[in-house]
């Protein structure tokens, strides 16, 4: 198992090379991301219910590993000294809605969460949208009351990569996603200045894309004009007046992988990231990987890996992971077997962990403060309740805390696993939770009844 360096931090990650030495260097990076939780907004919620005192018993699933020795005696009196050392991260598509449509029992999981004081934050590799979007979205979905110091989605941590000596605040990046138009007004919010899609360059040349594109349905809708044009050889044009792009972002699922596939593709063989360019070096054998992608290429960021994610359909659909497998095989194929060098956050990876737990933090702080509870004490325990074992679950047991948190890792049965399709002979090593439970509402059962909560019953 390779590791490659990620805003700041080693990411464990199959068959990925070094990264390129042209952007921000880890060290640089991972400073911004340690002072992330600090500059979170203050909690909004407000609620100042008594709790009630009496037992609760939830029923468990099959790999439950929780017994009376690991239980602990807690009550909800509003004191300092028991303020909850525990929490919640929930994934969204699969443990909270489909689609749009709530899981029966997750809005009561959350209500009763944010009734009793008990903190969670929501941890998805869904995106696409800017997190107060998101949030005003889910809580109009879900019916509760939530907040951006709560919410953690996959592409979060780029706006990191505006700050630093290497910020790219004033270069050019690349966007793309679903919705591209949208990925831009995302990336503008987070404070990049210098924001093109692949509809400005469809627009600007269509010869980029020589079939039938949604040219003029979809891209000239929303193309800007681009801030340089693309490089043309025997114009007479010089290199350093043509468009240039310094990074490239996948905020979320793309919808015409073959554009988009085509476009990132001649980045990365271009010249120093100038569109229209080929790199002489690509193919040189005395060079370090034959040459490709050792010519200032821009780096190729990708928010999350889910090969597979769940939907309103009853069997699950591709996500940004199916992308990201398609450009790397296109790659190696025209590179006769090199591996693609990219950057991938998002879970499984231990740096967006490290990341929710900071936000975690921040906001377990500020609610318990605002409860009463001037001495929050330590968070011992985070329980990630999640539907995908290849992230939300596998994530949650490679985590290993810097603060002593223990992570424990909770799969339910409404989203991408299923125990027809898959079944427990698929929960093998870092894929094996440990327990797995119906839905949100006996994930928070059995975490209650494990730390030995003798307040309200859900």
């Amino acid at each position: 198992m390779r590791t490659s360096r990620i805003l700041g931090t080693a990411f464990a990650r199959p068959n990925l090379t070094a990264l390129t030495s042209s952007s921000p260097s880890p060290s640089q990076i991972s400073r911004h991301i340690r002072s992330a939780a600090s500059g979170l907004p203050r909690a909004t919620q407000k609620h100042t219910r008594t709790a009630q005192f009496s037992s609760l018993f939830g029923k468990t699933g099959g790999l439950s590993r929780s017994n009376s020795r690991e239980s602990r005696e807690y009550s909800t009196e509003s004191t300092p000294s028991e303020a909850p050392p525990f929490a919640f991260a929930f994934d969204i598509d699969g443990v909270l809605l489909h689609v749009a449509t709530p899981i029966p029992g997750a809005p009561e999981a959350l209500k009763f969460l944010n009734d009793n004081n008990i903190p969670f934050i929501l941890l998805t590799n869904g995106g696409g949208k800017h997190e107060t979007e998101r949030v005003k979205d889910l809580s109009q979905k879900l019916g509760v009351e939530l907040t951006t110091d709560n919410f953690v989605q996959s592409h979060t941590p780029f706006r990191q990569l505006v700050e630093g000596p290497n910020s790219l605040r004033e270069k050019t990046i690349l966007v793309t996603g679903a919705n591209a138009e949208k990925c831009r007004l995302i990336a503008e919010a987070y404070g990049f200045r210098n924001v093109v899609t692949p509809a400005d360059i469809l627009k600007a040349h269509p010869e980029v894309f020589p079939f039938d594109p949604l040219l003029d349905t979809v891209y000239t809708a929303t193309a800007r004009p681009l801030p340089k044009p693309i490089f043309t050889p025997g114009s007479g044009m010089r290199l350093s007046d043509a468009l240039k792009i310094d990074a490239m972002f996948v905020f979320n699922d793309p919808r015409d992988w073959a554009y988009d596939i085509q476009l990132i593709v001649d980045l990365l063989l271009s010249q120093e990231g100038y569109v229209g360019t080929y790199s002489p070096k690509n193919g040189d054998g005395a060079l370090p990987s034959c040459g490709w992608q050792q010519d200032g290429q821009p780096p190729l960021y990708f928010s999350n890996a889910d090969l597979l994610w769940s939907t309103g359909f009853h069997i699950p659909r591709f996500g940004q992971g199916a992308f990201q497998a398609a450009v790397a095989g296109v790659w190696r194929r025209l590179t006769n077997g090199h591996e693609l060098q990219r950057r991938v956050i998002g879970k499984p990876y231990s740096e967006t962990y490290r990341f929710a737990e900071r936000v975690l933090e921040t906001h377990r702080h500020e609610l318990l403060r605002s409860r009463g509870h001037h001495e929050p004490g330590t968070l011992k325990s985070v329980y990630m309740v999640g539907d995908n074992p290849e992230s939300d679950i596998a994530g949650a047991n490679d985590y290993k805390s810097e603060a002593g948190t223990e992570w424990y890792s909770v799969l339910v049965r409404t989203g991408v696993w299923s125990p027809k399709h898959a079944g427990e002979k698929a929960l093998q090593g870092r894929f094996k939770p440990r327990v797995i439970v119906d839905d949100a509402r006996e994930a928070v059962r059995w975490a209650l009844k494990r730390e030995g909560w003798t307040g309200p019953s859900l």
